[in-house]
């Protein structure tokens, strides 16, 4: 097995002290290898987490009073974060360039969304452009630092992986349909398929602790979707943007929406896959 690349941050020591622990063979090594797995996810999550907590706690704690709007609040806070994220080492300086990537391309798509009426955001905020306030796009890079985080923790390599060219091509297609749409019939049908097609026979292959491990990379951004949609379901709740029919009172997302999800899956990950380059599993 080839030695993964540990990147100089805080917590490459951390983690070389995790995977140098040597429990007893059998059940032990079994459960430790899934609560260091459960470790590692958290810690890509962390940015992700961090802002969902900020979401969920500013709903129920922040001051209606307050002089600083809570959305402006929020974009302050999640600037913080970053910055703190960098200056103790936590992120680097490639995963604050996807970060700032999947702002722009988000912020693009909210302006474009919410002008159309697809979601909205309930509360005035000063930071904001249009009718999109600016913590917005940070949701968006939460999705990109986790990728471009798990790829680096997890030291991804992959088998089966496509022409590039043409993921690069079908991710276009993707972004342009999330617009295209409203005026042309959906391409989604087609683009799942397509989907298909390139990445049916690509595994992803990762290592978690001493061994390699490997997953369908279509079912990876399936599990990874599902989570983004429950996070969605917590950050409607906490009122951070809502649907039409949530004016009123809060009601579930639809479960429909895990297919915008996915399809967003595969944009932010061809976008990560521009900084870390796709590497052959025996690379």
């Amino acid at each position: 097995m080839i030695a993964p690349v540990v990147s100089q941050t805080r917590f490459a020591a951390i983690r070389a002290r995790l995977e140098a622990f040597a429990p007893t063979p059998g059940w032990r090594s079994w459960l430790y290898e899934f609560l260091l797995f459960g470790f590692k996810q958290g810690w890509a999550c962390l940015f992700g987490g961090l802002l969902l907590a900020l979401l969920l706690g500013t709903h129920v704690f922040y001051p209606e009073a307050a002089p600083l709007a809570r959305y402006d609040f929020l974009v302050l806070a999640a600037l913080a974060i970053q910055v703190a994220m960098l200056a103790f080492r936590l992120e680097t300086w490639d995963e604050a360039k996807v970060i700032l990537a999947f702002h722009l391309v988000g912020t693009i798509m909210e302006l474009f969304k919410t002008a159309h009426g697809s979601w909205e955001y309930p509360e005035a905020s000063v930071l904001r452009i249009g009718q999109v306030p600016l913590f917005s796009g940070f949701m968006y890079a939460a999705v990109g630092s986790y990728i471009a985080r798990v790829w680096r923790i997890f030291d991804f390599r992959f088998s089966s992986y496509p022409n590039r060219a043409a993921t690069w091509a079908l991710g276009v297609a993707i972004y342009v349909n999330f617009f295209a749409h409203h005026w042309l019939p959906d391409a989604r049908p087609i683009l799942f398929i397509a989907m298909f097609v390139l990445f049916a026979r690509t595994r992803v292959w990762f290592t978690v602790w001493r061994e390699d491990r490997w997953m369908p990379l279509l079912l990876g951004w399936l599990l990874v979707a599902l989570f983004i949609w429950l996070a969605e379901n917590l950050s409607t709740f906490s009122r951070a943007w809502i649907y039409p029919n949530q004016r009123g009172a809060w009601a579930l997302v639809h479960p429909g929406k895990l297919g915008a999800w996915y399809l967003l899956m595969y944009i932010s990950f061809v976008l990560v896959a521009a900084v870390h380059r796709p590497r052959a599993r025996n690379a």
